[in-house]
């Protein structure tokens, strides 16, 4: 299926440079619609404005609130009521209303069509005034009072620039990028280091301005330079008569330095020894240019320019991040811009002048900084930091590579429009206390940009899959009349999103199995379709309640060894039943008496794919009881109910206190903690050691602040961290394939952990050496 680049994008391009007006800011011609479904999204709940105006770029920030329907779950009164063919629980959709941030780029030329569209789908903004910031906040002042009838109130740049660089910092995971032509990925994610202070924010403009940022209200000017980007534009006109900074960008990525700039080797006849200069390293830039009686091309002394200011202000930014002790340097501003031979040029040069001991790091959203910051100053009274936020990948953009290599309807839309939209999350999020090292911890176990292999495959699976998603999300609303449109809209959407990650594995961070899931995720959101897999979870839930005694029964009557043996294989049997995975969701289907003794039969057999079940039982033998395990749950129906209650009564009944954490959300069939407080109630009817443990709070039930079949322990609810630290946990169990091998597989923790999931992909289970139903038991301790 062809990628839908938004034939708006183009068109409008196109009518842009024919309808251009003779008013003095480019005005567009008015009958050009902008497609408000896909760039200024929800505006008729906009409530807060922010705008960034820079010397060619436009960014306007704005905050909404946003209708969406929710699943929710309500226990059924049953009180003196034969349940025997009721359902277990009453599921409706609701309509929630929560906070969403949008920020959108384009291009100056644009700005009156935008400001006019704006107006006119406006309905009700809270606010009389609008932050602005940056040098064209001066220049189009009036022409914004005069559209919108909001006072401009301006900001300082500098501030705003550094209040936008903490936000993305603290909230987008895979904010850090650094640039390697080289390498088979362009962008090379870091990891957010939980504490995101000091560092050296170089920002490139007209000049260099040079700060260290020590706290979220600390910061200072420590210097710069009037060589920058500016002077790289203005000299840049002078040498080859090109007036535009993206044309002269063009030039130089096309041009040799060599041409023009006298090298090492020129001077000396091959590399300088004594000070251990290699031959090719620029003696003088332009050096060429006295002796030589040729006319150089615009690329080359383009080039040659560009490496000059390059180089310079790499220097300039190593001195001090030495002087100040810093390892962190970010660059942004306008000379970046996510242009590979600027950003490949001042790495060069920070490698260079560091000898490798600094790193250049660039940010994924650095045109947004202002932007952010202008709207978070002017929204201080909310006190936006007080929650977590996380990037919307439904409604945005993503990095999009400017390099000529990427096709042209590509660089047409990257070049046009760009959004960014994040959501305000219900709860804070925090590091479970029990990582060994939180600035070291990768959630995801294979980087998909890195290997181009098991990209392919799963980008394939995802896309061969689509079509059941689509019809499993319209049959969950029988009775909706556009169930089916919105469906093909989100099947739509999500194919697209999957084509741009084709071409461009970086554009939401580091691509992994759990990015794509996500994303999926947010784009069932974003048509309505809250939780496609809740009838059949309320209906597997209450075939397993009905199976619970029996279960139950039939482990208390094994000696203790082998009931431990048979606690582990029903919660690697209950793992089977996950309808995100193909080779069981067929099965599901085609064979609906499919149950737990059939999916016991499926296990391999021990020696298993990864085996420390004797090391575990060895344990639990010689060792004393845990104090408290911290659980992660993973799948509804036979899963918890079959699997993971009885294991938890088993570690209840040892004398460990358990917590038990879920989702706070729906993703495919994965419990929910809304669900697992009526699952938990009725098991509890039936059973005194939950009862009891339930009482005494000796088992609570905790939601994780995901709503992702994966798991990132660096981003879990407030206060799960809290509660874990309270009970002084030392065990954590992870279970499932998204939990414990897309993620965490080689995640390292304070204390002992067990990893246990069966791999029900045949492709994954071959990559890992093994056979579909291979079984995962990875029994951990951390090293003393």
């Amino acid at each position: 299926m062809p990628m839908r680049p938004g034939v708006e994008w183009v068109a409008f391009k196109m009518a842009e440079r024919g309808g251009r007006g003779s008013g003095g800011h480019g005005s567009l011609d008015k009958s050009i619609t902008l497609p408000p479904d896909e760039i200024f999204r929800n505006l008729e709940n906009a409530k807060r404005f922010a705008i960034d105006i820079g010397g060619s770029l436009t960014k306007l920030a704005y905050y909404s609130t946003v209708q969406h329907k929710v699943a929710r779950v309500r226990s059924f009164d049953h009180s003196g009521k034969d349940i025997e063919n009721e359902p277990l629980y009453e599921i409706s959709v609701q309509e929630e209303i929560t906070a969403r941030l949008h920020f959108i780029k384009f291009e100056n030329t644009y700005i009156e069509a935008c400001l006019d569209f704006i107006k006119d789908h406006l309905v009700n903004t809270e606010t009389k005034v609008i932050k602005a910031t940056g040098g064209g906040a001066y220049k189009f002042k009036d022409l914004i009072e005069k559209k919108l009838g909001l006072k401009v109130d301006k900001e300082d740049v500098m501030t705003c620039l550094i209040k936008g660089c903490n936000f993305v910092l603290r909230n987008i995971p895979h904010e850090v990028f650094a640039y390697q032509k080289d390498s088979d990925t362009e962008f090379r994610f870091q990891t957010n280091h939980p504490n995101i202070f000091p560092y050296l924010l170089v920002n490139i403009g007209s000049g260099v301005s040079i700060v260290k940022v020590e706290t979220e209200d600390k910061f200072e000017w420590i210097g710069g330079s009037s060589i920058g980007g500016g002077t790289f534009w203005g000299l840049g006109a002078l040498l080859t008569k090109t007036k535009k900074f993206d044309e002269l960008l063009q030039l130089a990525s096309k041009g040799q330095h060599t041409n023009v700039d006298m090298l090492v080797k020129d001077v000396y006849g091959g590399a300088y020894q004594t000070l251990g200069l290699s031959g090719n390293l620029i003696a003088s830039s332009f050096g060429k240019s006295t002796t030589a009686d040729k006319e150089f091309s615009k690329e080359d002394m383009a080039k040659s320019l560009l490496h000059m200011i390059s180089n310079d202000i790499g220097q300039l930014a190593c001195l001090y991040a030495k002087l100040h002790n810093l390892d962190k340097i970010y660059f942004g501003g306008f000379f970046i811009r996510g242009h590979p031979v600027t950003m490949r040029t001042i790495t060069y040069s920070i490698n260079f002048f560091s000898k490798g001991e600094v790193q250049a790091l660039f940010l994924r959203h650095e045109g947004y900084l202002g932007a952010i910051g202008a709207f978070l100053k002017g929204a201080e009274q909310d006190n936006p930091n007080q929650y977590s936020w996380g990037e919307n990948y439904a409604g945005s953009s993503g990095l999009m590579s400017t390099s000529p290599d990427v096709y042209l309807m590509q660089r047409t839309r990257s070049g046009t429009f760009d959004m960014l939209e994040m959501d305000r999350l219900e709860r804070p999020l925090v590091n479970l206390p029990l990582l060994k090292d939180p600035s070291t911890y990768i959630p995801d176990t294979v980087d998909l940009t890195d290997d181009a292999m098991a990209r392919k495959y799963w980008l394939t699976c995802f896309e061969e899959a689509l079509d059941g998603v689509a019809k499993r999300a319209a049959a969950s609303q029988p009775d909706s009349v556009d169930a089916v449109e919105r469906a093909e809209k989100f099947r739509q959407k999500y194919w697209n999103k999957l084509q741009t990650l084709r071409q461009q594995p970086f554009a939401y961070g580091t691509l992994t199995v759990r990015s794509l899931l996500d994303t999926r995720e947010h784009c069932l959101n974003e048509f309505n379709f809250p939780d496609p897999y809740s009838k059949v979870k309320q209906k597997e839930n209450g075939i397993a309640l009905k199976c619970f005694q029996s279960v139950i029964e039939s482990l208390d009557s094994l000696g203790w060894e082998e009931r431990q043996f048979a606690l582990v294989k029903g919660l690697l049997a209950g793992n089977v039943f996950d309808w995100g995975a193909k080779a069981v969701s067929d099965v599901l289907e085609s064979e609906p008496q499919f149950g737990f003794e059939e999916a016991k039969s499926k296990l391999q057999e021990r020696p298993w794919l990864e085996d420390s079940y004797s090391q575990w039982l060895e344990r639990l033998k010689e060792g004393p009881p845990h104090k408290c395990a911290l659980i992660f749950a993973d799948n509804s129906g036979i899963d918890i109910i079959l699997g993971v209650f009885p294991f938890v009564r088993e570690l209840l009944s040892r004398g460990t206190e358990v917590i038990l954490a879920c989702n706070s959300g729906p993703a495919l069939n994965d419990v929910t903690y809304s669900e697992s407080l009526i699952v938990t109630e009725r098991i509890a009817a039936m059973d005194p050691v939950i009862q009891s443990a339930l009482r005494e709070e000796k088992l609570l039930l905790v939601q994780t602040g995901s709503s992702s079949p994966c798991l990132d322990l660096s981003r879990l609810d407030k206060g799960l961290a809290v509660l874990v630290r309270e009970r002084k946990t030392d065990l954590v169990i992870i279970e499932g394939m998204g939990r414990a091998i897309h993620t965490n597989y080689y995640a390292a923790l304070k204390c002992e952990s067990l990893k246990l999931a069966v791999i029900k992909n045949s492709w994954l289970a071959d990559r890992l050496g093994g056979k579909i139903f291979s079984v995962i038991f990875k029994y951990e301790v951390p090293c003393k």
